[in-house]
This record gives structure tokens, C-alpha cells and sequence, in this order.
């Protein structure tokens, strides 16, 4: 039967992996891994996680389990696909039957990148979404994959996406199907209590971008159909089950990202912005991230310069940092395509109450507010980019067709331009 493309979606897709969340919950790993028949487990993580001592934890737990264990610390901040060709030269040394995340999303993706290759033949570019790369299924069985946060932002536990900051394409890009899901997340808010207050900064803001970004995503019933069931995208786009979640986490972080930033030893502070992830990640795993997640690549990828306090000394714009520099901007320029939901979103992470006369100043007031609130850098200029940057940065955004593809208005050229040129 021909596919009608005049038909919308009528179905959306909903998952998240088993979720074991709590103090103490770190102790349970080697419990866990041998539940799942494995004798050997690979830890992957970067050197300043391994300071803090978290990673030798897990190690200990699963070789008191009885498993073979190592520890990988190598895993590139913002992770390279050279730094992740490293992570899977060693991986491929020796057979691992499972594999430990440890670390933000940095450690999380290297680790959804190993378990792709070292279970399959073919290189990154095969599995990077089109037209970036060759947008290949995997098609084999992949290794249980615990994953352990170790800030409250990315989501990474929840999601099947693993993203890499090709050098020679200076340019962020994504691999995303349901088995790159971790099996297991594992959600010890102790484990963030070390976090410096930039990192608590910007993964905070990551979080919240996801909340709002796919609670204001296009309607999964708005969306036209797929050609064929199994070829549904990854992001169905906002749905009843993924707006639950994401409200919660906009009222969370509301609530209780500044006193993380401004206290770090706060475990209560540290266990709401724990669940707010955990809760942003279910949302966006599934309805998917738009506009500023799709700036946001670009810009990491075409940086120069910027240092940023409170993480490695190298030249890099962290994630949180990269998504929310356009964010206001961008939220302004959506809020025709669903007043109520932005003033509502406005409401949700402010406490205060707006109408249709606050208009589309209330929720990229409220986001600059809080943004200065948490020193997050202000604008495009803050990383070195001026005017003379703009046509780059839009190049970059119009090829991130995965968060096009649920963005809520008709984006051209013209309109990513002056989003760019507001948000310098």
C-alpha cells in the first residue's frame, strides 16, 4: 500500500530505561551487573571524575560482585570523534560482556558510541544522522549499558542519543536509535555534590532547555506521518506522556536551580535538580529537543578561543552554556506557534502568573532572569563570535535535521539569521 503523504502521525512513541534512583543507589552496580550474567565489566569515564573518586567506587563494587573490572579515564570533555576512536581502540582490546557510564554526557555518549563499535563493523559517520552521515541502523545486539550521572543535566541516561563534535567538520552531529538506550540509569544525587558551581550552572540550564524545548516542540499529531511504522523518528515531538514529565522538571528547576549554584554541599537542592534531569530526560528522550539544541552544535563545534571557568583548560563552549546563548531569542521568536504553552512554561519555572499581555517577553524574560541569577555567560559574544560568524553558525543549524524536524515554526534561513544576530 503507497504511503499517504497527506496523512498526519496519529501514534507517538514513549520509553525510558529502568531507573534505580536514591542515595546509596551507586553501591548497587556490582548487584546489577551480575544480574545481568556479565563477568566483566569496562568503566568509562574522563580524568576529573576520576578524581572525585566515584569511578573507583563502581570499580570496587563490581569486582566485590565477582566481575572483572577496569577503568577507562580517558573520555574527552565534549566528546571528539578522536577522543571517542581512543575510547574504542581500548574497548577493542579485550571482550567486555557489559559497560559503566560514569561522568556527564561526555562519558555517557563515549560509552553509547563504544557499545555501537565494538558490537558492530563500520565507522562513526555510518550511524550519524543524515545528511551529515550515512544515518545507518544498527543492527545487531548491543552489551547491557549501565549509566551513571554524575551532574544533573544532559539526560543522557534516558535517551538513545549519543552526540560527537566532529573536528574536521568543526561541527557537533548525533547517533540516535532505541538500542543506543542505556539498560539501566542509576541516579545517586551524591555524586553531584562536588560539582563546581559553572558546572551545576550550565548543566542546570541543559536540563531546563530540554524541559522547555520539547514541551514546546510541534504536536506529534501535527506532524505528518512516517512512510512506514518502523521509520518513526527518534523525536515524535510533544506528546501527553513526555509534557507530565516536563512540566514537573520546569517547576523543579524553577525552584531549586540557583540554591545548587550558589550551594553545592545542599543535598536537597542537589537531589531536586537530580530528579529534574531524570524527569527532563524522559520528556525530551522522546519528544525531542528543537531550536536550541540545533544552535547549539554549531556553536560548540566553531569555537576558537572561550575557556571556560570551572571546566578543562582547552578551547570549548560547554553544552548547557552552547544551548541556553540563544535560547530567549528563540523562544521569542516560537511563542506564536503555542502562546498559552510558553506562558505556562513562563509560569512553571518563575512561580508568577502571566497572560496574553506579557506575550513572548514573559518566558525570555523569566530565562534571562534566572540566566544572570546563575552567572551563565551573556550572549554569542561571550565565546568570540561576532557578525562576521553568523552565516557559519546558520550553516551548522540547518544541518541538524533531527531537531528541525520538531522545531514549531517553518525555519529559514532569514529567521535562524536574526535569532543568531539577537543572540549575540
Amino acid at each position: 500500500m503507497e504511503p499517504d503523504i497527506h496523512r498526519n502521525e496519529s501514534v507517538f512513541t514513549w520509553a525510558a530505561p529502568p531507573l534505580k534512583f536514591g542515595a546509596g543507589a551507586l553501591d548497587e552496580i556490582g548487584a546489577e551487573a551480575a544480574a545481568t550474567g556479565a563477568t566483566s565489566c569496562l568503566v568509562l569515564t574522563d580524568p576529573g571524575v576520576r578524581e572525585t573518586g566515584i569511578p573507583d567506587q563502581v570499580r570496587h563494587s563490581l569486582t566485590a560482585a565477582g566481575l572483572k573490572a577496569e577503568v577507562f579515564d580517558q573520555v574527552g570533555v565534549e566528546p571528539t570523534d578522536q577522543s571517542i576512536a581512543e575510547a574504542i581502540a581500548y574497548a577493542r582490546e579485550q571482550e567486555w560482556d557489559c559497560f559503566v557510564a560514569v561522568g556527564g554526557g561526555s562519558a555517557m555518549d563515549t560509552a553509547k558510541a563504544v557499545n555501537l563499535l565494538t558490537t558492530h563493523p563500520g565507522e562513526l559517520l555510518d550511524f550519524v544522522t543524515p545528511p551529515i552521515g550515512g544515518g545507518k541502523a544498527p543492527w545487531l545486539p548491543l552489551k547491557p549499558l549501565i549509566a551513571v550521572p554524575t551532574t544533573a543535566g544532559t539526560g543522557s541516561e534516558s535517551t538513545t542519543i549519543c552526540v560527537i563534535d566532529f573536528l574536521g567538520l568543526h561541527l557537533k552531529a548525533g547517533v540516535s536509535h532505541p538500542k543506543l538506550r542505556p539498560s539501566l540509569a542509576v541516579v545517586d544525587p551524591r555524586t553531584l555534590l562536588t560539582l563546581p558551581p559553572e558546572v551545576t550552572a550550565a548543566s542546570g540550564m541543559d536540563v531546563l532547555s530540554h524541559a522547555l524545548e520539547s514541551y514546546t516542540a510541534i504536536r506529534y499529531d501535527a506532524k505528518a506521518a512516517p512512510p512506514e511504522p518502523m521509520r518513526r523518528p527518534a523525536f515524535c515531538g510533544s506528546n501527553p506522556i513526555s509534557d507530565v514529565w516536563c512540566e514537573m522538571a520546569l517547576s523543579l528547576v524553577g525552584k531549586h536551580l540557583r540554591a545548587a549554584v550558589c550551594n553545592g554541599r545542599d543535598l536537597h537542592a542537589r537531589t531536586q535538580m537530580a530528579l529534574a534531569s531524570t524527569y527532563a530526560g524522559t520528556g525530551f528522550g522522546n519528544a525531542g529537543t528543537h531550536l536550541p539544541h540545533a544552535n547549539a552544535y554549531p556553536v560548540a563545534g566553531a569555537v576558537k578561543d572561550y575557556r571556560a571557568a570551572g571546566y578543562p583548560a582547552m578551547p570549548m563552549v560547554p553544552h548547557g552554556q552552547a544551548v541556553s546563548a540563544t535560547a530567549a531569542a528563540v523562544f521569542r521568536w516560537t511563542y506564536p506557534a503555542d502562546p498559552a504553552r510558553h506562558l505556562r512554561a513562563a509560569e512553571l519555572l518563575s512561580g508568577q502568573t502571566f497572560t496574553r499581555t506579557d506575550g513572548a517577553d514573559a518566558l525570555a524574560g523569566v530565562l534571562t532572569e534566572l540566566m544572570a541569577d546563575i552567572g551563565m555567560p551573556s550572549g554569542l559574544r561571550s565565546f568570540g563570535y561576532g557578525e562576521q560568524d553568523i552565516d557559519t553558525l546558520v550553516d551548522g543549524t540547518l544541518k541538524q535535521t533531527r531537531q528541525l524536524a520538531v522545531v514549531p515554526r517553518p525555519l529559514d534561513r532569514a529567521a535562524a539569521e536574526r535569532i543568531f544576530l539577537q543572540s549575540l
